[in-house]
């Protein structure tokens, strides 16, 4: 009996500039390119292993046994890695989150980067960095941006060869914290891979579209000059317009909650007495508000004021997606 073992560990990232909307919905290719930030100590750990007497693939999320879309769903990714390998083995899959999932937070994002590697590895492929996350974008689109380290650009590309995340700066070039104001951890009704799918009913996302370039170009430089001004002024403006789409398609998709609203009308206040602060939010209610690590303290502060927030995350820059360190192909 042959058994082939691996477990990766991946972080969840937060998008500066957002990715909605599919140009191809089975490749998952993006109508826009984007940039995110990794964020450390929000991560997904999964472990793959593959056996010859297994006749079919478990998954196990957070301990307990999946079945349905979910199970069906990293199925169709497995079979993506064995067609890779040229191996037909059966795998248990374990997964495990350490904050919430489907929440708006890349839960989806950390695990596929973190099964990618993991999976990958297991079955025998030793794929560079820019295949793992070609592979990763197949499972949720964002999690190719969990595979590099840092600061993260994911080209849009016109096909799966060219679509991929690249590192335009690593975790300590810069030394931001996103502050997560958690106020719900349920998840969401609607899922992104079905919000992706309503985008362009919206008559908002051609506009949103058309500006995309330009807006990354304006991200990219602000991040590498580490324009903290410039960046808050790029995002929140990218943030609103993808909710703007949101809220316009059809139907109509309402991820922020009243406290979403609250602490986004808030932050500008903070900023003019002088606290650097900006927000951004993906697709769900909780708010990453992004500072630099000496006012990050100040901002959670204001965020504990909320009687609606449950917690509030802190997360620096995280690195890239690695497998960990008991194994490599434990074969025995």
């Amino acid at each position: 009996m042959s058994n082939y073992t691996a477990t990766a560990v991946a972080c969840a990232n937060i998008a500066f500039i957002k990715y909605w909307g599919d140009r191809d919905s089975s490749l998952r290719l993006p109508a826009n390119g984007s940039i995110s930030m990794n964020l450390e100590g929000l991560t997904a750990r999964t472990r793959v292993m593959f056996n010859e007497l297994y006749t079919q693939d478990t998954l196990k999320l957070n301990g307990e046994l999946a079945r349905g879309p979910a199970l069906s769903r990293v199925i169709q990714f497995l079979d993506l890695v064995r067609a890779l390998a040229g191996k037909n083995l059966h795998a248990a899959v374990e997964s495990q989150n350490n904050f919430p999932t489907q929440a708006g937070i890349a839960s989806s994002a950390a695990a596929f980067a973190a099964l990618s590697l993991a999976a990958s590895h297991a079955i025998g492929l030793n794929l560079s960095e820019q295949e793992l996350s070609r592979l990763a974008r197949r499972g949720s689109g964002s999690a190719c941006r969990s595979i590099p380290t840092g600061f993260v650009e994911w080209q849009p590309g016109s096909s799966d060869q060219d679509s991929f995340a690249q590192s335009i700066a690593p975790a300590d070039y810069w030394d931001l914290v996103d502050c997560i104001a958690i106020t719900q951890t349920s998840p969401k009704k609607t899922g992104s891979s079905e919000g992706h799918s309503l985008a362009a009913s919206s008559p908002l996302q051609s506009a949103r579209l058309i500006d995309a370039s330009h807006r990354l170009d304006i991200c990219r430089k602000a991040i590498l000059e580490r324009d903290f001004e410039a960046l808050g002024s790029i995002c929140e403006l990218d943030s609103n317009l993808m909710h703007a789409v949101m809220m316009t398609s059809s139907p109509a998709l309402f991820y922020l909650e009243p406290t979403s609203l609250e602490i986004m009308k808030a932050v500008p206040t903070w900023r003019q007495s002088g606290l650097p602060v900006f927000y951004t939010v993906d697709a769900g209610p909780n708010v990453h508000l992004l500072t630099q690590e000496d006012a990050a303290s100040q901002v959670i502060e204001k965020l504990n004021q909320f009687p609606s927030i449950t917690s509030v995350f802190r997360a620096k820059t995280g690195g890239a997606a690695r497998l960990t360190a008991n194994q490599l192909n434990d074969e025995h």
